[in-house]
């Protein structure tokens, strides 16, 4: 297993880390998966003898059924894995059992800490935007956790790029500890995390990790021109996360990649993932399984070596169209663009050839 830094931070996180949301079942969770304790020591097995060291959770996950799933499946054997987790979204009936609030960070992360049987969080991250909190108050929160020893690292998840360097510019202004990552959803299928939220990262020194990166399970292979899913697949029927905003572009893609696999002779799965790890400021790749066979299969990703060729190809298949003010940025100042920029506007961004490109203004 490949390891790589948390960002600017001097953490070592796998390559591939374990997604748990599908452990516990409950409520909207049991479409994704309704594994119990033995489940997860299985599949915890099968990371630790990979070389797998970050386990993900979030509080939310099966109402905390999940996080009582892991802390019993890694008893005896914490010290070998990373543990993260997420606060922020509704757990509860009232108002004060969501968001990013101190009364409710502090008394979640204190929850977590229960329910998982461990002393510290080695990795916490609010898991979703509050527009309503101050973000003096929610920064303040995370800082007495860390203060206390109960945090480790901080991280967010799912916010907008804006969003993100007010998160970092507060913590810089308060003297308070800053992310060192963000959790978003970035796929070959859903790319526009690239437009403002990748770019950000190799600005701001943020590692990234991807949640459901291969879609849930868009990108397998299962889903195919004129093919009838398998029976009790989620998607492309009232399932919309991720949202399949064009059908046609999303089985280009999965031709692509069973082109490829077959060049390579590996599963369609490895090759997706493969690509995402290559992609800037990647941390870790969170995957997620309803098995221990796909997860192996996941896991065995980080074996696979892609071409220039290839990748191009997959760059070519999926890349959305350039959204202003970028279209306009590189028909002006290319010959000024940073590093930040070169991840949009250089080899394996957004293609120039799909944008709509008007004279400048």
């Amino acid at each position: 297993m490949i390891l790589r830094r948390l960002g600017n931070s001097g953490l070592q996180v796998s390559a591939i880390s374990l997604g748990t949301m599908g452990f516990g079942g409950v409520g909207g969770f049991g479409r994704v998966g309704a594994g119990g304790v033995e489940d997860a020591r299985a599949q915890i097995d099968l990371c630790l003898d990979a070389g797998v060291n970050l386990i993900d959770t979030a509080d939310a996950y099966s109402s905390g059924v999940c996080e009582e799933i892991v802390g019993e499946a890694i008893r005896g054997r914490r010290d070998e894995l990373l543990l993260a987790t997420k606060v922020g979204m509704n757990i509860g009936p009232t108002e004060n059992d969501r968001g990013l609030s101190r009364h409710h960070i502090v008394r979640q992360c204190e929850a977590s800490l229960r329910r998982l049987g461990v002393d510290h969080i080695d990795l916490y991250q609010v898991h979703s935007w509050d527009g309503m909190t101050p973000m003096e108050e929610t920064i303040a929160a995370l800082e007495s956790l860390v203060a206390s020893g109960k945090v480790r690292y901080l991280g967010c998840s799912n916010f907008s790029a804006w969003q993100v360097m007010k998160g970092l510019w507060t913590a810089d202004r308060m003297g308070a500890t800053p992310f060192v990552s963000q959790q978003i959803h970035y796929t070959l299928q859903a790319r526009e995390a690239e437009y403002e939220l990748v770019p950000l990262s190799i600005d701001q020194g943020l590692g990234i990790l991807s949640w459901s990166p291969l879609a849930g399970g868009l990108l397998t292979g299962k889903y195919r021109r004129g093919v009838e899913p398998p029976e009790g697949s989620r998607h492309l029927t009232d399932w919309n996360e991720p949202p399949v905003r064009d059908g046609e572009q999303l089985y280009d893609i999965v031709d692509e990649l069973v082109a490829i696999g077959a060049e390579l002779d590996v599963p369609p799965v490895r090759v997706a993932l493969a690509w995402l790890m290559g992609r800037p400021a990647m941390s870790s790749l969170v995957v997620g399984a309803r098995t221990p066979e796909q997860l192996a299969d996941s896991l065995a990703a980080v074996d696979v070596v892609l071409s220039d060729e290839q990748r191009a190809r997959l760059d070519a298949v999926s890349n959305p169209a350039l959204l202003y003010p970028y279209w306009h940025q590189r028909q002006t100042v290319p010959e000024r663009f940073g590093p930040a920029d070169l991840t949009l506007h250089g080899p394996g961004g957004v293609a120039w050839e799909k944008s709509a490109v008007p004279l400048a203004g």
